[in-house]
């Protein structure tokens, strides 16, 4: 039990330390004339983690973590520290784009187009695995590629609304 609310608490501590930093971020964009784009899906996005994570708060606290899924979480946030540190002051959790500033191609970019997608895809199914929760995986994992689905479409079509072309 104290395991699954230190794990709990982590991964809420790191979800609000991450929207102050996506604040900052956006705000920066924001004043380089960056657009904000796909804006009316935001708050489907932020209710959709919120419910997740609270759901996760009220069904696992008190259950015993499996360790070996707790290693797979492990590594997604390996992954996510990656994704965060290739897209520095340009990551945010809205869709920005600057005039003229090219499309990130480095780090985990090189590899596929929306790895902070890939990212919280895993993290979605992945936690609830850790206490056990199947269904609340396989629910929220579906209702996330909604999102996404979303996400992903509106993303692009900004950045070729901009004319955004990868770096070279």
């Amino acid at each position: 039990m104290i395991l699954s609310v230190l794990i709990l608490g982590l991964v809420t501590a790191q979800r609000l330390g991450e929207l102050v930093v996506a604040r900052r971020n956006t705000a920066q964009l924001l004043e380089k004339g960056g657009v904000e784009r796909g804006a009316e899906h935001y708050p489907l996005m932020v209710g959709l983690h919120a419910a997740w994570l609270a759901g996760l708060w009220i069904l696992a606290w008190d259950r015993p973590p499996n360790l070996a899924w707790l290693a797979v979480y492990g590594v997604l946030e390996l992954l996510r520290i990656w994704v965060l540190a290739t897209l520095g002051p340009r990551w945010t959790t809205r869709i920005i784009v600057v005039p003229g500033e090219t499309l990130v191609r480095k780090g985990p970019y090189r590899f596929i187009s929306h790895p902070n997608y890939a990212v919280v895809v895993g993290e979605i199914a992945v936690l609830p695995l850790v206490f056990g929760l199947t269904a609340y995986a396989v629910v929220f994992s579906l209702l996330n590629a909604s999102v996404l689905w979303l996400r992903i479409r509106a993303e692009e079509a900004a950045f070729a609304e901009a004319g955004s072309q990868p770096a070279a």
